[in-house]
């Protein structure tokens, strides 16, 4: 290993100010949590003097026993023209009864001159005053040079008076912030390198991503001598976000010789990242790198062929190293390779002369020129499988429904569904009433296929989107719809395509029971199996 490089998570306060980005401070201290099991050794809690939120979480915090990480409080330097001790904001970190206190202080002459009208010996007393007022207080100081990057561009012997200001109160860590996320590698590279020359302390940085560049700056920034990485879980952070701190662990611990966390932790890097977004309510994004849920996925034939030999010819690692798995996906590229490795993954025997696959591969690419898009629905391509290989046996068979919606001058009523289904040689006719078309229709299948599979009753919904595949035909185009089910095991997707967008959520929703059914044992005889129990 080259060194260690400290990770500080600023998640829960620089995140937040991500647009739709917030955190209850119940959710802040389950992250915190999180992030200690994992293993980061600083974790920023918020700016206690900004909101109530903030003092509630860090009052929450000072009960919990941290076993990894200084939980920190954030704020400016002091106000102009006041001492530490008379400063709200400055009271308010102590009052955290945090160890670790992080300051941000202007390094850019222009917004000492411009944004705050002080001059610049002002500037350099707050930094300063301020930093050395917390060290008298026991506490350790991290100190964020904002701006630094743009101020040392513009006036490079201001900016590292600054620093110095820092330096002389005593600050333990000296930050170097690219805050308009401006600046590109190379000029990272020259200016950590001189500031490293000449600051004694050690030196971090925290970089935003507005030309795309805030992780490839990081790693400049390390490799010229950085040991400190402020980032974010996920790049959360204001307009186009903070460096991805799952990026930054990757790559540190990965590929450039660096330990950031402790070695049994980064298997949890997947999980970590899962699990913030969760509390963000933010979608995963799939090709987040490392642990995208495309990160490791493979579509085209060739590569599915070639992964299967040797996966480091189209993987630049071990994905089950970051708790990530390989997936193959099944569309109009995919060769026989792809069903052949998909059959396996899913149990499913095909015949061995290959003519199963191809077989499945052509239906597959017919059904895909329709708008069918089965890697985003690997329930319903199972489904396919067993079906086109003769190993799928319709547990209930639809006979009719009818949908119905009223609405009038007072509003809209709750829509019904009439449904007929046949489970062998019984029938069912019921009716439901939902809060939409769909919702009624979902409802009325459920209740008539209870009696005969009750195990569907532990079903849930996750998920129900709509997409218009081609809006040339107006309202008349066909629609793609797509639900995404759970039970206590397994989440699973499934598909419809029709120009009746009842029609495709009927498709969808078939297909998602048929999916849950299929997967019981004896599935060949499950209609009959659960006649008999209803019987008895």
């Amino acid at each position: 290993m080259k060194g260690h490089v400290i990770l500080y998570d600023t998640t829960m306060r620089d995140g937040t100010q991500g647009e739709y980005i917030t955190f209850s401070a119940e959710d802040k201290l389950r992250i915190a949590k999180k992030l200690d099991e994992f293993g980061i050794p600083y974790v920023e809690g918020g700016w206690p003097g900004s909101n109530p939120k903030d003092v509630r979480f860090f009052e929450m915090a000072k009960g919990f026993d941290f076993q990894n990480v200084r939980i920190t409080a954030f704020s400016s330097t002091r106000r102009p023209g006041m001492t530490p001790q008379q400063d709200d904001n400055i009271q308010a970190l102590l009052k955290t009864g945090m160890k670790t206190i992080t300051l941000f202080g202007k390094s850019w002459d222009v917004h000492a001159t411009d944004i705050l009208e002080i001059s610049l010996e002002e500037n350099l007393k707050m930094i300063h005053d301020t930093v050395a007022y917390l060290r008298t207080e026991g506490k350790e100081v991290v100190y964020d040079a904002e701006h630094f990057f743009d101020g040392f561009r513009a006036n490079p012997s201001y900016a590292m008076e600054t620093l110095a200001a820092a330096q002389e109160g005593g600050a333990g860590t000296i930050v170097l912030c690219d805050t308009n996320g401006g600046r590109v590698p190379r000029e990272i590279t020259e200016m950590t390198d001189k500031v490293t020359g000449r600051i004694k302390v050690p030196i971090g940085i925290h970089a935003h991503n507005d030309c795309g560049l805030a992780l490839a700056n990081s790693l400049a920034a390390v490799e010229a001598g950085a040991r400190m990485v402020q980032g974010t879980i996920n790049g959360y952070g204001e307009r186009c976000g903070n460096v991805d701190l799952i990026a930054v662990i990757g790559n540190l611990q990965f590929k450039m010789g660096y330990s950031c966390v402790p070695e049994e932790k980064i298997k949890q890097l997947t999980e970590l990242s899962r699990f913030v977004s969760e509390l963000a309510n933010v979608p995963p994004m799939n090709q987040r790198p490392f642990v995208g849920k495309s990160a490791f996925a493979h579509k085209g034939g060739v590569h599915v062929s070639a992964i299967q030999k040797n996966p480091a010819a189209y993987e630049h690692m071990d994905p089950q190293l970051v708790g990530n798995r390989r997936r193959v996906l099944v569309s109009d590229l995919s060769g026989k390779s792809n069903i052949a490795y998909k059959a396996r993954e899913m149990g499913i025997k095909l015949g061995g002369n290959g003519y199963d696959s191809q077989r499945i591969v052509a239906e597959i690419k017919h059904l895909e020129d329709q708008g069918y898009q089965f890697d985003a629905a690997e329930g319903s391509l199972e489904l396919l499988i067993k079906k086109v290989t003769g190993q799928f046996h319709e547990p209930f068979v639809l006979e009719s429904f009818r949908v119905t919606t009223e609405k009038n001058r007072l509003g809209p009523s709750p829509c019904q569904a009439t449904i007929k289904i046949s489970v062998g040689d019984e029938e069912e006719i019921t009716a439901a009433e939902g809060d939409g078309p769909v919702n009624a229709l979902d409802n009325a299948l459920r209740k008539a296929l209870t009696k005969f599979f009750p195990q569907i009753e532990e079903m849930g919904l996750v998920d129900f989107k709509v997409r218009v595949i081609d809006g040339s035909w107006g309202t008349g185009s066909k629609v793609r719809v797509q639900i995404d089910s759970r039970d206590s095991r397994e989440i699973w997707s499934t598909i419809g395509v029709s120009e009746n967008i009842i029609e495709a959520s009927w498709q969808a929703l078939a297909d998602s029971v048929q999916y849950k059914l299929s997967k019981e044992q004896g599935q060949g005889l499950l209609d009959h199996e659960y006649r008999m129990q209803a019987a008895n």
